[in-house]
């Protein structure tokens, strides 16, 4: 299922043993490389270390009451799992990236993105047109294909992605209409 990053954006974690809240989504850690979810800071009063997080493997099921899991036992710390210290560490948001093209052109900037739900993938990037351009295409939908990098100052794609532009033919103000042809044609045709 495809989801949209801002739905799960202050997302309740649930826990099983008590059947409460114990904690909600903060914001995802994305390795860039890959545009992989490794799992979510989390935020709430009944959190013993600060900041923690959940892994995605520690989620039992993503319901529409939020995020379930075991207990809190399952929230982690800084230290726990040396690989999700190395992607917590690059410190990677993905809203508000910068987007252009690989001719250097600008894009946008990211304002949101889709997710595959069963594998925790960034599929989309929802990107907001910046006011000059926003005129014909408010919002770009590019999907993770077309990222050809990403580096410390935004996400370069494909210049194919960006849509191009149209010249109109000015004609001096006359208008031709192209279902008409210069000469008539006969209103009925004789058979004989």
């Amino acid at each position: 299922m495809l989801l949209t990053g801002s739905h799960l954006q202050q997302l309740p974690v649930m826990s099983l043993q008590t059947g409460a809240e114990i904690a909600r989504l903060a914001r995802p850690v994305i390795d860039p490389a890959d545009l992989r979810i490794y799992g979510y800071e989390v935020t709430g009063p009944l959190l013993d270390q600060r900041p923690s997080f959940l892994r995605l493997e520690d989620i039992r099921e993503l319901s529409n009451m939020g995020m379930i899991v075991d207990s809190s036992d399952e929230f982690i710390a800084h230290g726990d799992v040396l690989i999700f210290d190395k992607v917590v560490a690059l410190g990677f948001r993905l809203l508000g990236q910068h987007v252009s093209d690989q001719q250097g052109r600008r894009v946008g900037k990211v304002i949101d993105y889709t997710i595959d739900s069963a594998i925790f993938t960034i599929q989309q990037l929802t990107v907001k047109r910046p006011l000059y351009k926003s005129f014909n295409d408010v919002e770009l939908l590019i999907h993770r294909d077309h990222i050809v990098e990403i580096n410390d100052h935004g996400i370069i794609i494909n210049s194919d992605t960006e849509p191009r532009e149209t010249s109109v033919v000015e004609l001096g103000g006359a208008y031709i209409n192209p279902f008409r042809s210069k000469t008539p044609a006969p209103e009925h045709i004789d058979q004989q």
